[in-house]
């Protein structure tokens, strides 16, 4: 496998304004990395100059401590798996996995043994004979991975490999690819716009915009710690709820935030060059609002709000409560899937102050004080 370091990359077509600018990024060896953001954020331009398939137009690209920023891709020891399987139609599922094999010189019994043992991980094995329009997408999908598994790569590289499958397919294939990574310790970069796969698969997740890396960290990290305010909202589902306010107080363990409605609540943030009278953004996650709540209930400062229920959509283990509060500001709640609330239902709503985040006027997150969990037992 492969330490890959990604030092100062930039990418820009004709030497006009950068599509990628400046990217700094350190991938261990048999880490799984997941690169995530909108359309355009630069995501794949990034995944295809790791490859090759892209040139690289300022900064240094290293895989396992070798410089590649000229190597063609067939010299840098990856391999790629693309969102359509590219199988060779007239080829078996045999001869499609044996093929790059046989171009690079490698002898028949070797070629035999990868496949037989590339092909019992992926449980693909009494498929070798068949044709690709024999298969499912998910069975054409493994063959796929297949493929790069023989080549013995140093890195994996996925570009949203499971977007062509349908729901229960996508759910299968990203268990047998987390399997993978286990079972090969393989260095993996993946690219996908499902934060499903995102937060469920990697070891590390790369939130990118607008050509640069907004955030790397572990999957709790970026959702409890989010730098700012573009990593909160896209991290997390449903979107995290905002509010625009104003900092009235601040003191060594929190901070006190006006919001438009006049409502005062407390933030176990620290202020950092926050002060009164600013500009700021709080937000709150839809699972750490408790519906039903009493006054009074939390010892930690509760913040309560009330609200009249406009939708409510039921997904059997929970259900989304579609809330608009006194003031007129709409809120999501993550409720409990047995409560029986209803449509033009008013309901009391807290939230701890420990689970609110608070941004200031340049969409920088404040630090939280209170590290863990959020989520309160009381539902």
């Amino acid at each position: 496998m492969a330490h890959v370091s990604i030092k100062d990359i930039r990418k820009s077509y004709d030497g006009k304004q950068d599509v990628l600018a400046g990217l700094n990024l350190d991938i261990k060896d048999g880490e799984f990395v997941v690169l995530v953001g909108p359309s355009g954020c630069g995501k794949s331009t990034l995944l295809r100059m790791l490859c090759g398939l892209e040139s690289i137009s300022g900064g240094e690209l290293s895989i396992g401590g070798q410089v590649v920023n000229h190597l063609p891709p067939a010299e840098r020891g990856i391999a790629m798996v693309f969102q359509s399987y590219a199988l060779y139609p007239h080829m078996s599922v045999y001869k499609n996995m044996a093929f790059g094999l046989k171009i690079a010189g490698a002898g028949k019994a070797a070629i035999d043994q990868r496949i037989r043992h590339a092909a019992g991980i992926l449980k693909i094995d009494h498929l070798l004979e068949r044709l690709p329009r024999e298969l499912s997408g998910g069975q054409r999908q493994r063959v796929a991975i297949g493929r790069a598994i023989v080549r013995e790569p140093k890195l994996f590289l996925f570009d949203e490999p499971l977007s062509n499958l349908d729901a229960a397919l996508r759910v299968q294939t990203r268990l047998e690819i987390a399997k993978l990574h286990r079972q090969l310790a393989a260095t993996i970069v993946y690219v996908t716009h499902d934060q499903v796969e995102a937060m469920t698969l990697g070891d590390k997740i790369v939130v990118m915009n607008d050509g640069q890396i907004q955030q790397a960290g572990t999957p709790l990290e970026l959702y409890q710690r989010p730098h700012n305010l573009f990593v909160a909202t896209f991290i997390g589902s449903p979107k995290m709820n905002l509010f625009s306010g104003t900092v009235s107080t601040v003191e060594a363990d929190h901070v006190k935030v006006r919001l438009a409605s006049g409502q005062e609540i407390r933030t176990e943030v620290s202020a950092g060059s926050a002060r009164s009278g600013d500009a700021v953004t709080v937000g709150v996650r839809s699972e750490h609002i408790l519906e039903h709540a009493e006054h009074g209930a939390h010892n930690d400062s509760g913040q309560i709000f009330s609200g009249k229920v406009n939708i409510v959509e039921h997904l059997g283990e929970a259900n989304f409560i579609f809330v608009t509060l006194q003031n007129g500001q709409d809120l999501l709640v993550r409720g409990n899937g047995n409560n029986t609330v209803r449509i033009g239902d008013t309901i009391t709503l807290s939230a701890a102050s420990s689970a609110f985040h608070v941004f200031d006027a340049d969409g920088q997150s404040l630090a939280r004080l209170k590290p863990g969990n959020m989520i309160s037992s009381k539902q």
